[in-house]
């Protein structure tokens, strides 16, 4: 009888508990404040960065192409999963608090994988859009119509779904009761097992099974796509049409790159450099510096993008005067 009643003792545990304590980038005021003023910085370049992208291409006819269309899916990702994790962390700095409730928690931590698995998938997509475009051109609108764009970004979308509620259902149906307290500044799923007090260790190799698979079949098909780009490149005759393709293509890897390596190092760290403070910093790079970071990374070297943008920002000015 020991067990049942050690059971029903673990699921009261679970189910007293009604808020998490997130991990505090500080406990000194002051630099609560440089906190705040710090997120809030970089969250509004990042709404500013990725809105006026989505405005542009929307408004414009002339990036109504594929590849701008997957361009607004990421930014709106981008918007998406910064919106998910910084304003709280901004709230509790200002107010001086850790807590975010249980309910918020459950949707931070949804939402968040979601948007997550979705920007993978959907950066995929887009190295396929590379692919076709350098190396396939003459079969570019066969292979990239309007409805087959339509349904490969709902298809990563609808990725970023599949995993999101596997991640739920697995993280949220363990029992838990050591505490409230996460060694993070949001609800991540790594930190909440650790709260479990059942023996996580076939939840977390089924998470990190379906984080392999998903990631891994992602990334070669990404790094295949680009050994065939760079071959068909490096055949151009001319040095303008070289330039002129890897300047196509250039913007997509680095935010590849930014994206995996941040990830990478987050989640495939050796748990011996493993630290709190090191987790937090790593945790922000691979969170909150990519949605701000990646407007700038396709716009400073998109002359057409940037042509849009002035006429926008132009016609802006000239329905105000």
């Amino acid at each position: 009888m020991r067990a049942p009643c050690a059971q029903r003792q673990q699921m009261s545990n679970s189910s007293s508990i009604t808020q998490f304590l997130l991990l505090a980038f500080t406990d000194t005021r002051e630099l609560q404040l440089l906190h705040f003023w710090l997120f809030l910085g970089i969250y509004l370049a990042a709404l500013l960065g990725n809105g006026l992208i989505i405005t542009t291409i929307a408004c414009d006819q002339h990036l109504h192409t594929p590849m701008y269309f997957f361009l607004l899916n990421l930014a709106l990702l981008d918007l998406g999963c910064i919106s998910t994790i910084v304003p709280k962390s901004m709230a509790n700095s200002l107010w001086d608090t850790r807590a975010i409730s249980y309910q918020g928690c459950t949707a931070q931590v949804l939402t968040f994988a979601f948007l997550v698995g979705a920007e993978y998938s959907l950066l995929t997509v887009m190295s396929y859009d590379r692919y076709v475009t350098i190396c396939k051109p003459l079969h570019y609108g066969t292979l990239l119509g309007s409805r087959a764009c339509v349904h490969m970004a709902a298809a990563a979308w609808a990725t970023g779904f599949l995993c999101a509620v596997i991640h739920i259902a697995n993280t949220f149906s363990l029992p838990l009761c050591k505490g409230n307290a996460l060694d993070q500044f949001f609800c991540e799923i790594p930190q909440i097992l650790k709260l479990s007090c059942s023996d996580t260790y076939f939840r977390e190799a089924g998470l990190i099974v379906v984080n392999v698979c998903l990631g891994f079949g992602c990334f070669v098909f990404i790094v295949v796509s680009y050994v065939q780009i760079l071959r068909a490149v490096l055949r151009i005759p001319s040095e303008q049409g070289r330039h002129k393709a890897f300047a196509t293509c250039l913007p997509h890897l680095a935010v590849v790159s930014l994206f995996l390596s941040t990830v990478m190092i987050a989640y495939l760290k050796p748990p011996s450099i493993s630290s709190p403070s090191l987790d937090l910093v790593v945790s922000v790079l691979y969170s909150v510096v990519p949605p701000a970071v990646n407007p700038l990374i396709y716009s400073m070297r998109n002359q057409e993008l940037k042509v849009a943008l002035k006429k926008l920002i132009q016609s802006f000015f000239c329905q105000q005067q």
